[in-house]
């Protein structure tokens, strides 16, 4: 896999603006860069309600909730590994949200220690997802992961040096 895409995720980042920005940038570069995909998104993990709900994506409409323990995204999200489907017809429960889509990846993003969102890449060929593609998505979750953090904190240090 061409190094290109790795530099230019991470001359993307910047911690000056709200990490959706960023996020939204990382997410439109990958889809167009990288041949055969049909849609590259994150769905946002609510713990409380045992859901996923779709965030910043690039391609066709997408389902908007998706159960967690359901389809690729939501066992991903109860199992909190990577889950990689050669092909998504025979993956048992999958949910079609893009019936173009013929192999998936799915990441999981944390935000510290807690499960904070899915990153979600469809193709519409099998067998799509080789060993280069996946350390990649790994390598690009944990980008999103650093930016969510770092967010975070910098919003808690700005809270607690406010006087009251």
């Amino acid at each position: 896999m061409n190094t290109l895409i790795y530099k230019q995720c991470k001359s993307l980042i910047d911690l000056e603006i709200p990490s959706i920005s960023s996020i939204s940038n990382l997410i439109a570069l990958v889809y167009h860069e990288l041949p055969h995909l049909n849609w590259v998104g994150l769905y946002l993990v609510q713990q409380d309600k045992a859901t996923c709900t779709l965030g910043p994506f690039q391609g066709k409409v997408a389902c908007t909730t998706i159960p967690v323990g359901k389809g690729v995204v939501g066992t991903c999200a109860q199992q909190q590994k990577m889950i990689v489907v050669d092909d998504v017809h025979s993956f048992a429960g999958h949910i079609a949200c893009d019936s173009t889509s013929q192999s998936e990846i799915v990441v999981p993003i944390y935000n510290g220690n807690t499960l904070f969102a899915i990153l979600d890449v469809d193709s519409d060929i099998k067998n799509r997802f080789r060993i280069e593609e996946i350390s990649f998505f790994q390598f690009f979750a944990d980008q999103i992961s650093s930016l969510v953090s770092k967010e975070n904190q910098s919003i808690y240090l700005k809270t607690e040096v406010v006087n009251p």
